[in-house]
């Protein structure tokens, strides 16, 4: 897929271009650019990696439906930090990957999984994500995967630092209307880097919310 910036979604980064990719390989893939990346590790579960779509075990996490259809598939293959706070961190920073895609499935920013899984600079640009896609009429189709993935605590532990590589080489944008698929050459465009800024909820039990997104774009470490 072309890749187009998002100059609003930008603003939040520095060094970083914030793009969710939606790309992979072919010809002409219009506007579907997603990232995020993290940082520490364990092993507590195997692998998330079988898991498609929706959550891992459920598709209903802290009661908030992250579901998507079968032809968006999200891989997370990667171990779970033997921290419990540091695994729940990395786990919602998932939720928050799939509830920007609901989001795109549901052609709106304001699903109610977009607002449990982010906040503040996070749930800016969880929505400009969507945005973009919903106004420029495209949605997602294939396999996205994330792996290599690290966690770290702040020394206050009151946050996380969730950071992964993602590979989009066989995830594509899909014009809504007509649902052509846009394709575009495989390069190191489909290889990105990830780091989200996960907070705890102060009401919630358990629950981790994306508070900031940082994201390297071609992202040679992943390929």
């Amino acid at each position: 897929m072309k890749r187009r910036p998002l100059p609003v979604a930008a603003a939040l980064v520095t060094t970083a271009t914030l793009l969710l990719t939606a790309c992979g390989s072919g010809d002409d893939k219009s506007s579907d650019n997603d990232k995020i990346a993290g940082a520490g590790q364990g092993a507590e579960t195997p692998k998330e990696s079988a898991s498609p779509s929706g959550a891992p075990a459920e598709d209903k996490p802290d009661g908030v439906d992250v579901s998507l259809p079968k032809d968006m598939n999200l891989v997370f293959d990667w171990d779970k930090p033997k921290d419990k706070t540091e695994a729940a961190a990395m786990h919602d920073a998932a939720n928050f990957v799939r509830a920007i895609y609901r989001g795109v499935y549901k052609r709106t920013s304001n699903d109610a999984a977009v607002t449990a899984y982010s906040t503040g600079e996070g749930l800016h640009y969880a929505k400009t994500q969507i945005n973009s896609r919903v106004d420029g009429g495209w949605t997602a189709t294939g396999t996205r995967r994330h792996y290599q993935a690290t966690t770290r605590s702040a020394p206050n532990g009151k946050s996380v630092e969730v950071a992964f590589c993602v590979d989009s080489s066989k995830f594509y944008g899909k014009e809504v209307k007509t649902e052509k698929v846009l394709k575009s050459k495989p390069s190191i465009a489909d290889f990105d880097y990830f780091k989200i800024v996960m907070v705890k909820f102060p009401t919630g039990d358990g629950l981790w919310q994306a508070s900031k997104v940082f994201v390297e774009t071609k992202a040679g470490q992943c390929r």
